[in-house]
């Protein structure tokens, strides 16, 4: 059924009953949970990749996404014959009456938005547009994306936006490891259309999805700016607690007692400090308006450079730390536990450890990586030297706060070493405990 123009009960009902057809472009990490959860609520959705492999897997009801409860639902909507996955673009835009562009939107080589796989996306759904079809990007993408570059590529098709077929930004606002929690409604969604009745189709869909409810915002720009916003705060604020926790270290005041007690006044929120910013989303949205502006946009970068400079900070402790234990970093072997850019979440994008490790080899070091999450090959892979053993470690740096470091024997660790030294970029550990041990113990945050 067409829903652009349709009032919202329409809509939910016939969602509800599976007479909407879904195309979801991009089925990775963000677009695969968004496709099977409307595939569960009853809608029939086509799933849009490139990679046949992974695209035969999935209509067999495997899914490879080490994301909780996402497995479960693709072998559900797939059994029961409401999602299925394709190669073909151009076929899923005219089977479908709602379009979903989910792909990414990175960087490239000089920080500019990269929005390719966007623009690739519209041309496909372009071709297959027909009147009444909805278009949605949930993409992240600078303010003024879905209006000035997706919006001409669809009227190439020689229908109009906000006449013919409806057009929207909803950002996904989701994180790894709890895509389905929160688009369920861990938060309620933003919707903005290019007019009242595109805002109004996406207000009635994404109200079966999200139990939070839906908040409609007046324009396709607001919308964009709203998950630019919010990635922009944390980068702001993360950077905030990083240059303070520099400065405390030099003074000898613990920034995580000072932060958590400060926090206990209504008007402070201080996030905690660490080894830098990682992932797809908070080091990657601050280029989305630095970037796109002539304004004064100095915080923003100032922010990065912070957060940036975090690794640099680190091995600095490392080679402090271990010419207090007589030992050159340039000869030094040093263990660098976790790849990821977060504990718990299998995922490396943007993650301070690739610095940390390059700046250390740079200096000399015999550097060994470790991540519970990843195999011995994936990390190879990556170009790091992989070991699980401490044996002749002059130094451990703590990068991921994976659950699992915190239940290391870290007596059983010392002996192991040949010398002593733990930086932990994290909070993993408890410094008291670590320096009864005999380490010698630099921590980011606690002086």
């Amino acid at each position: 059924m067409k829903v652009y123009s349709r009032k919202k009960t329409e809509i939910v009902k016939a969602l509800r009953r599976g007479d909407i057809t879904f195309s979801v472009y991009g089925i990775g990490k963000m677009g695969l949970p968004l496709a099977v959860i409307l595939a569960d609520k009853g809608a029939r959705v086509i799933g849009v990749g490139r990679n046949m492999e992974i695209i035969n897997k999935l209509n067999r009801g495997i899914c490879d996404i080490d994301e909780p409860g996402l497995s479960e639902l693709v072998k559900k909507t797939v059994k029961a014959g409401r999602f299925s996955a394709t190669n073909d673009a151009i076929g899923a835009s005219r089977q479908s009456d709602v379009k979903i562009i989910l792909v990414p939107t990175l960087l490239d080589e000089e920080n500019n938005p990269d929005l390719e796989a966007v623009k690739s996306v519209s041309k496909s759904i372009a071709a297959g547009l027909h009147k009444g079809d909805l278009v949605i990007l949930e993409s992240t993408a600078p303010p003024g994306t879905t209006e000035n570059v997706i919006k001409p590529i669809l009227e190439k098709s020689g229908l109009r936006a906000g006449r013919d077929f409806g057009l929207a930004h909803c950002p996904e606002r989701t994180s790894s490891g709890r895509a389905i929690i929160d688009i369920l409604g861990a938060y309620p969604k933003i919707v903005g259309g290019i007019d009242r009745k595109s805002s109004e189709a996406c207000e009635a869909i994404y109200s079966v999805v999200n139990k939070k409810g839906v908040i409609v915002v007046k324009n396709l720009k607001t919308a964009e700016a709203v998950k630019v916003v919010e990635g922009i705060y944390r980068d702001v604020n993360i950077a905030l607690a990083n240059q303070l926790a520099v400065i405390f270290d030099e003074l000898g005041v613990d920034s995580y007692e000072a932060f958590l007690t400060a926090n206990t006044q209504p008007y402070s929120n201080m996030h905690m400090p660490g080894t830098g910013v990682g992932g797809h989303c908070i080091p990657v949205y601050p280029y989305f308006i630095t970037k796109i502006t002539n304004g004064d946009a100095s915080l923003l970068k100032l922010a990065r450079e912070v957060n940036d400079s975090m690794a640099n900070y680190t091995v600095s402790l490392a080679e402090s730390a271990l010419t207090e234990a007589g030992r050159s970093i340039k000869v030094a072997k040093i263990m660098v536990l976790g790849i990821a850019f977060r504990g718990g979440v299998k995922e490396t994008r943007y993650s301070p450890s690739f610095r940390i490790i390059k700046l250390l080899r740079e200096k000399g070091a015999d550097v060994h990586a470790y991540d519970p999450l990843f195999t011995k090959q994936e990390i190879e892979k990556m170009g790091f030297s992989y070991s699980d053993k401490f044996n002749g470690m002059d130094c451990i740096i703590i990068v991921s706060d994976h659950k699992e470091f915190r239940k290391y024997n870290w007596r059983k660790v010392g002996k192991e070493m040949r010398n002593k030294v733990l930086i932990d970029g994290r909070n993993v550990v408890e410094p008291s405990r670590i320096i009864k041990l005999g380490f010698i113990y630099k921590g980011i945050g606690h002086a």
